[in-house]
């Protein structure tokens, strides 16, 4: 039987790693031991991450937050610092399945899944995150685009694992929505999710910045229909205008939750809920 192994700190967990190369790496494992299960196939050793030092903290560093990718998804949602700073990435956070789920799937796991429809992916996009990597060869930093490089896909290297994700905290406070279309109530994978960064002075729109998840293979952006709000008032107009770039922009596929045609116009249809933010001031509101 493979071996569980639980370092605490830089230092075991290379050793750990230089002799069981092919090991795992695991914080909550709510979807690692799903898919090594379906394989039916003997696990392989297992390196369990929750008990390491600097993984599972979040900490505000200058004007940065900087988050362990062993915090849980419930800690993310919860801290005091990603509630006053980081409300969008809250809100991703908080919609990943039931409050026993979101106790133990990780910030990091949700990201190294890679899946499409991971909540938090949109988010972080938006707020460019930049990940840092560690191996026995030292740190090195990625992006969200370079770092996710297709479905199930990142640039992880053999050994290499995340170590801890780094956002700047917003200024000026601008409009920050999440939103997710699923086929139920609770619990549920999304069709299509949206992430809305919005900043407005004098009731129109300086920037907006929009990222749309599980309606193609990896987070779709799209500066047609960004750039169809600026200068403008959210009003049903311009956003009308923004939905049909969306359409054109978002890649969904059909599959057991939704088709293609569905997804888009779900796409459309979340973007155009903004709406909802349409008397914001400059002083910007918080979905």
């Amino acid at each position: 039987m493979n071996p569980v192994l639980f370092p605490r700190t830089k230092e075991m967990l290379l050793s750990m790693v230089k002799a069981y190369p092919e090991a795992r790496f695991m914080a909550g494992g709510t979807d690692l031991l799903v898919a090594l299960r379906q394989k039916q196939k003997a696990l392989p050793p297992l390196i369990g991450l929750e008990r390491m030092a600097g993984m599972g903290d979040i900490l505000k560093e200058g004007e940065e937050i900087s988050i362990g990718a062993a915090c849980t998804l419930r800690e993310v949602a919860s801290h005091p610092l990603t509630r006053q700073h980081l409300p969008l990435l809250c809100q991703g956070a908080a919609s990943v399945g039931g409050p026993a789920l979101r106790n133990m799937a990780t910030l990091g796991g949700n990201l190294c899944t890679a899946s499409p429809a991971g909540d938090t992916l949109p988010a972080l996009f938006l707020l460019d995150a930049r990940l840092d990597l560690l191996s026995e060869t030292g740190l090195r930093t990625l992006s969200m685009e370079a770092f996710i490089t297709g479905p199930g896909r990142t640039a992880l290297l053999p050994g290499e694992l995340l170590h801890r994700i780094r956002i700047s905290i917003p200024q000026n406070t601008p409009i920050q929505h999440f939103e997710k279309v699923g086929n139920r109530n609770a619990m549920a994978i999304a069709v299509a999710s949206l992430a809305a960064l919005i900043r407005m002075e004098q009731g129109l729109v300086t920037e907006a910045r929009l990222a749309w998840g599980s309606v193609g293979p990896k987070v779709i952006r799209s500066s047609e229909a960004e750039a169809a709000l600026m200068g403008k008032p959210l009003r049903e107009e311009s956003l009308k205008e923004a939905a049909f770039h969306a359409q054109k922009a978002v890649q969904p596929i059909s599959d057991i939750r939704a088709s293609a045609d569905y997804r888009k116009t779900v796409s459309a249809s979340l973007l155009q809920r903004l709406i909802l933010y349409r008397d914001s001031d400059d002083k910007g509101e918080q979905s």
